[in-house]
């Protein structure tokens, strides 16, 4: 739990409203995206203009940087996919599941409506196996 208070932590100045946020799953989902395409993806979609700002705020923020093509200019994330990703999560753990992976996995687990494979199952065996042998 002190390692997902301390990610969190970090990472409070650069908090993302829930629109920043859609923009920047579209983003992550395409790779890279122009403002026109990203207003495309947008459920209840603002102004052209309101992307464009939005855009510009996250490569302020640091969470996007852009390239100029022609007339266009074309975003992505500065950060890979995964550790934005453990970073998502981290928050979701810290604010649903009092920071307890566990708490988190039985949900899951409990909530689903089709039967976890014996595949997964045993991927999941693995992932165990290993984390205990790592805190060895």
């Amino acid at each position: 739990m002190c390692e997902i208070l301390h990610i969190m932590s970090n990472d409070i100045a650069k908090q993302l409203s829930r629109r920043e946020r859609e923009l920047m799953d579209i983003i992550y989902a395409s790779g890279e995206a122009s403002a026109a395409e990203v207003l495309e993806a947008l459920s209840n979609p603002p102004s052209y203009s309101t992307v464009r700002k939005l855009l510009s705020i996250l490569v302020e923020k640091g969470h996007l940087k852009h390239r100029k093509q022609g007339s266009r200019y074309y975003y992505r994330p500065t950060q890979p996919r995964e550790k934005e990703g453990k970073l998502a999560l981290s928050r979701v753990l810290a604010t649903f599941y009092e920071g307890s992976l566990e708490n988190a996995v039985a949900a899951l687990v409990r909530g689903r409506r089709s039967k976890i494979s014996n595949d997964e199952l045993a991927r999941l065996s693995e992932l165990i196996a290993q984390a205990r042998e790592d805190e060895e």
